[in-house]
Order: structure tokens, then sequence, then C-alpha cells
């Protein structure tokens, strides 16, 4: 297919690598074009210079941003996705925003003639860079089981959720969910340091029972060697968080917990470790001790 994507972050530039070497047509766009420029040399596809000019003639454009604002910035107005976007043809946001906005661009696709997909994603830089990230996906299911198998050369599992706006629905979800682990797995950690216990022997044992997570596998030994450099950073993880917030507010759910780790979140900030990765929640513990 001939395809765009829009946002080249530590996301969106190895996405898009990997729908290239999918052997799909790839025009990229990115606001820093030194960055598009430098896709353009490692993966040999095509730079636009504006998000419309990206779209034009594509069956389908990815776009993977920073908030909703930036969404807003590269949808619309006349350089924005939808105006180079043909009738027919499907923008899947990849972005983790709110489900308004969701909404909002799902009403202008359907006004246009187009198709939009909320399709936020879950996996972290690692996951991208190894193309295999879970999607989960708001919108059509006809459009939706079109887009699957070309999302399928970035991830390794896809789901819809529902109607537009579903997805960044489930990804609110998804970031409740893994801060809550992340703390329980930091108190644990920082517990059996003190204990006196192997860690790595811990580790590979607890593993394999109950408290077992993907946080465990991929971030238990990292934390206990103080290593948080894996590209999710506390700015985005509480970003996120403040979008579930907002949505938790209207649906009357309580998220008192969580509310709380994003306090731990913000003295993490404001103690220089804005941009360490979200495990990062152990290094409280280590300063308390």
């Amino acid at each position: 297919m001939k395809v765009a994507f829009i946002g080249l972050g530590v996301m969106g530039y190895p996405m898009a690598g990997h729908l290239k070497t999918a052997g799909h047509q790839v025009c990229v766009y990115n606001r820093n074009n030194e960055k598009a420029l430098a896709w353009q040399k490692e993966f040999n596809g095509d730079v636009a210079t504006t998000p419309a000019l990206a779209a034009s003639g594509c069956d389908i454009v990815f776009a993977c941003v920073g908030n909703d604002d930036d969404v807003r910035q590269i949808a619309l107005g006349d350089n924005g996705i939808f105006a180079g976007l043909a009738k027919g043809s499907i923008f899947v946001d990849h972005t983790t925003a709110s489900s308004e906005l969701a909404i909002e661009l799902g009403a202008i696709a359907d006004k246009n003639g187009q198709y939009f997909l909320d399709a936020p994603v879950s996996g972290g830089q690692a996951g991208a860079e190894n193309g295999v990230l879970t999607v989960m996906v708001g919108g059509d299911e006809a459009v939706f089981e079109k887009t699957e198998p070309v999302m399928a050369a970035f991830a390794r599992f896809s789901q819809l959720m529902g109607k537009v706006g579903s997805g960044q629905l489930a990804k609110m979800v998804n970031q409740i969910c893994f801060v809550n682990t992340v703390q329980g797995l930091a108190e644990g950690l920082n517990f059996a340091q003190k204990a006196g216990l192997d860690t790595d022997k811990l580790l590979d044992t607890i593993g394999k029972g109950a408290a077992g997570s993907w946080q465990m596998d991929n971030r238990g030994k990292t934390m206990c060697a103080q290593e948080f450099d894996f590209g999710f950073a506390v700015d985005w993880v509480r970003k996120d968080l403040a979008i579930a917030f907002a949505e938790a507010e209207k649906l009357g759910a309580d998220l008192t917990i969580t509310k709380q780790l994003d306090g731990y979140y913000q003295e993490i900030q404001e103690n220089g470790g804005s941009r360490w990765d979200t495990s990062s929640l152990i290094s409280r513990l280590k300063k308390q001790s």
C-alpha cells in the first residue's frame, strides 16, 4: 500500500521504518525536517513538507505525536492530514490522546467521506523498535480489518475495542494498571534489597509465579540497578495519567491510588528525573532509605 507516517519520535521513527521494510510505499512528515531526512537516508522512503502532502494519494495515514494539541496541529487546517487525505482513505492515530479528540476527528472523517481509527499503542520504545507493539483500536470493524494487516508490520497484536474513542479509553486503563504494577514491584524489590536477598535469583523465581508481569521481566533487574533510561519518560506518563484523570472524573471512577502515584512521579520530575523511565518509582524508596 501507499502509506504515510506523521511524527518520527522515539515511537514513530521505527514504526515507519517497519512499514517500509514490510514493502509498503512510505512517505513521512516530521516537524523537525532533519529527522525526516535522516529517516529517508536510513529507509529510502519519501519525505513531505506538510502532513497534507504526505497524505496525498495514500491508502492509510498513520500518526504518532505527543498530545491532543499536536494531533490537531497535524490533522486540521489547509496543511493537515484531512486536507490531503482522499475520500475512502484511512487516518490512524497512534498518539495517546483523549477520547474526546478521537470522537471529534472521527466526526470530521465521516463528514469528509474518510475513515478514522484511534489506535494508541503499548510496548514503549523497545516495542516500537522490535515491531512488537500492542494496539488498542476504536472505530469501524471493516476499516480495522483493512488496517490490521498493515499495522502488523510494527504490532504483534491489535484489538478492536469498540467505536471511535474506545482505543483511547483502553489505553487509559493500560496506563492505570501498569503504574500501579510498577509501584508494587518497586516496593517489593526495595524490601528484598533491604532484606539482603539476591534479587536476580528472586526475580527469576517469583517471576514464574503469581507476582510475574511484563514489568518484572523487563524492568525488575534494571530497577534494582537504578537504571532508568528506557524511553518512556516520566513526563509522558504524567501526560497520559492526566487524560485518564479527566475521563475518570466524568465517569465517576475512583483513581485514588493512581493519583497518589502521579504525585510520586511529580516528585521524581522535581528532582531532575523527568526524562527517566517510568520504572524510576523505585528511586523514591532508595532516596528515603
